[in-house]
């Protein structure tokens, strides 16, 4: 295939790439965005692939097919409260990724550039290398929070800010004296700054608290991004230069509008999350009361003689694999002339959009679900929310404790409803290890146990 052909073939998948992102902004075209995306992917490998710089397809062929059995059987097996662990390790592969495209194209044998070219591609190595390392272990480490082998809590070094920016400050005078090493010291400078990129990725997703995920998984997503396009600036592929660019991009956008939701800035999540630190107490902690159970007949008979019902669903949802089941409960309450609406909070589950993926799975209607600042003033004119398994998101101590460690983070003021049934296995905390005043309200109701069996013990009695 000749190189405009490819060029032409590069130029549709980027379009296609563009078309994704554009379906994948509502719930209604996220199919149609899939479809793009899969197409303009298909579109950009067999372009590769017979492009004139591929010259072993046997090697490549025996690769391909070895990844994408890996890749089938994987994806096969991952369940959906194991996407966003899932999205982390996928993020670290990119980096991965760049770290070897860039040391390959340093030592390459062929590479004779000379000059203000060869201090330009180095500087494009440098970069690829130092982004993809510090995502790559970022990555490890958010996979490692999400799954639980690694914990929630923010890891608070002394002098922490000193120590990240001095390895931001070696790695940029250890830049200045590659652009005039020779190869053999050259490489030996790739290496030193590689490992200090791995200790800084390690360290920035370790401070970062529990409630931060979403927005650590949005950031990930976006250094993946920078990695692919400073990769795609090294093979000098201006598709992977767009295509890195729209995802870096994009993670970059996203992450803002997290905080946003969060009511944080951006310098504030990287240098240290939500979450209560090992030894420190919130104001809220400690006795707050005693929670007051509900059976599901009695949650059955308040959402049967209701007009007006909220669903807040949260992670425990997903561990539950609830959403099924309170699609039905909708269908049915919905039937019966019950107004039921779901309201997900920006940050709900470990990834961005983690809620909005189950209930479509679940075919719960798209109209139904809004977001938190289209529902939040009117959960005061609703007789009952029901809260399955989420916690922090639904915490009023966000806005009444200033000492709270979420304090200042917007949440979803269901304590103003009428009735508030709060679903869960026990009287646990949050995923920022914060305690939630919510259950002890007068107007609170605790429903204990799985959700997905509590959901169906409403479901029998509707």
């Amino acid at each position: 295939m000749n190189s405009g052909i490819v060029t032409a073939a590069y130029i549709v998948a980027a379009i296609l790439f563009i078309l994704s992102l554009a379906g994948l902004s509502k719930q209604e075209t996220a199919g149609r965005g899939n479809l793009f995306g899969m197409v303009g992917m298909g579109i950009a490998i067999i372009a590769t692939i017979l492009g004139r710089d591929v010259s072993s397809y046997g090697l490549l062929i025996v690769m391909m097919l070895i990844g994408g059995a890996i890749g089938a059987y994987l994806s096969s097996r991952v369940e959906m409260t194991q996407m966003p662990e899932l999205v982390a390790i996928l993020h670290s592969f990119v980096g991965l990724a760049a770290v070897l495209v860039g040391f390959a194209s340093y030592l390459d044998p062929d590479n004779n550039l000379v000059g203000t070219a060869h201090t330009i591609h180095s500087v494009e190595v440098y970069l690829g290398i130092l982004i993809g390392a510090l995502t790559f272990t970022g990555s490890v480490v958010a996979w490692g929070k999400l799954n639980g082998k690694i914990g929630s809590a923010p890891l608070m070094l002394p002098h922490r800010h000193l120590l990240n920016a001095g390895i931001g400050v070696v790695c940029l005078i250890i830049l200045f004296i590659f652009l005039g090493a020779g190869k053999g010291f050259g490489a030996t400078l790739l290496v030193i700054m590689t490992l200090l990129a791995f200790a800084f990725g390690i360290h920035m997703v370790m401070a970062i608290g529990g409630a931060d995920m979403p927005v650590v998984i949005s950031m990930l997503n976006s250094y993946s991004g920078w990695a692919a396009a400073a990769t795609g600036f090294m093979l000098s592929n201006d598709l992977l230069i767009v295509t890195g660019a729209l995802v870096g991009s994009s993670g970059a956008i996203l992450s803002y509008i997290m905080c946003r939701a969060m009511n944080r800035k951006f310098f504030s999540v990287i240098m240290g999350g939500f979450g209560t630190p090992s030894g420190v107490a919130s104001a809220a902690d400690g006795e707050q009361g005693e929670a007051v159970a509900i059976s599901a007949d009695e949650v059955a008979q308040l959402v049967g003689d209701a007009s007006e019902v909220v669903i807040v669903p949260g992670y425990g949802m997903a561990v539950a694999h609830a959403q099924h089941p309170v699609s039905e409960l909708t269908k049915q309450l919905r039937d019966k002339g019950v107004n039921v609406r779901f309201a997900i909070h920006p940050v709900a589950g470990r990834m961005p959009g983690h809620m909005n993926v189950l209930l479509a799975e679940a075919n719960v209607p798209y109209d139904i679900v809004l977001e938190m600042d289209e529902i939040n003033d009117e959960l005061g004119d609703v007789d009952v929310v029901i809260v399955i398994g989420a916690n922090d998101i639904v915490n009023p101590s966000a806005l009444d404790d200033p000492g709270s460690p979420i304090a200042g983070m917007p949440v979803l003021e269901v304590w103003k409803a009428d009735t508030v049934i709060v679903s869960k296995r026990g009287m646990a905390t949050g995923y920022a290890g914060v305690e939630n005043p919510l259950f002890f309200r007068e107007n609170t109701r605790m429903l204990f146990g799985d959700a997905k069996d509590s959901v169906n013990e409403i479901l029998k009695a509707v």
